[in-house]
C-alpha cells in the first residue's frame, strides 16, 4: 500500500505488539565498532486518521530496565546512575505532538522524547511498510523509523577517554524502531 488513497481504510486505535516490534538503538564504542541494544518491556498505542495524518498521535512508555545489549555487565551499567539511571526514572517515554506526511509512504512523527526526567523534542522520519490481516484476523500495520540523538541533552553525560584517542562511547545514539501494530478498532 503506496498510495494516500488507500489510507483512510487504516483510520482507527492501534496497540504496538511487542512481540513482533523491536525498539532498539546504536552507539559508537570505543571509535572503532558499534554496540547495538534495544528495549524488551515497553507498551504503545496509536490513533492514526488515515484521512488527516496531522491528526494521527502516539504514545510509548518503555521500562528502562529492560535494555538488552547482549551483555549483563554493560546492561547494569546502562541501568545504573551513570546512565540511565532507572532506580529514579524507570520509564522513558515518548508521546507525539505532531505528524506530517513527507511521501507517499513517508511520514515524521514528532513528539516529546523524555530519558532520565528530560524531556526534549525528537522528530522520527517513518516509512510505512503496509498492512496485512494475520492468521489470527488482526488487522496489522507495519512501520520503521530511525533518528539520531545527542544522549547528553538528556543527562547521559558519563564516558571514558581512550589512551589512543577520543572515548569509550559515543554521544550520538541512533534509535531504531521496527513496528508492528494491531487495529483495535
Amino acid at each position: 500500500m503506496t498510495t494516500a488513497t488507500n489510507y483512510p481504510q487504516l483510520t482507527g486505535e492501534y496497540t504496538i505488539d511487542p512481540s513482533h516490534t523491536r525498539l532498539g538503538f546504536v552507539a559508537r564504542h570505543a571509535m572503532v565498532t558499534k554496540v547495538r541494544g534495544a528495549f524488551n518491556d515497553f507498551t504503545g498505542s496509536a490513533h492514526i486518521d488515515g484521512e488527516n495524518p496531522e491528526r494521527s498521535t502516539v504514545e510509548l512508555v518503555i521500562k528502562a530496565e529492560s535494555i538488552d545489549t547482549r551483555n549483563t555487565d554493560r546492561d547494569g551499567h546502562l541501568r545504573s546512575n551513570d546512565f540511565l539511571k532507572m532506580e529514579q526514572y524507570p520509564e522513558i517515554t515518548f508521546r507525539s505532538t505532531g505528524v506530517q506526511a513527507t511521501g507517499d509512504d513517508e511520514f515524521d512523527v514528532t513528539g516529546d522524547l523524555t530519558v532520565r526526567g528530560v524531556t526534549r523534542p525528537v522528530t522520527v522520519p517513518f516509512t510505512f511498510e503496509g498492512q496485512a490481516t494475520d492468521p489470527f484476523g488482526n488487522s496489522r500495520i507495519g512501520l520503521e523509523g530511525r533518528t539520531t540523538i545527542n544522549r547528553q541533552d538528556f543527562g547521559i553525560t558519563w564516558n571514558a577517554a581512550l589512551e589512543t584517542g577520543g572515548v569509550l562511547i559515543s554521544d550520538k545514539i541512533v534509535l531504531e524502531f521496527e513496528v508492528s501494530a494491531i487495529k483495535q478498532s
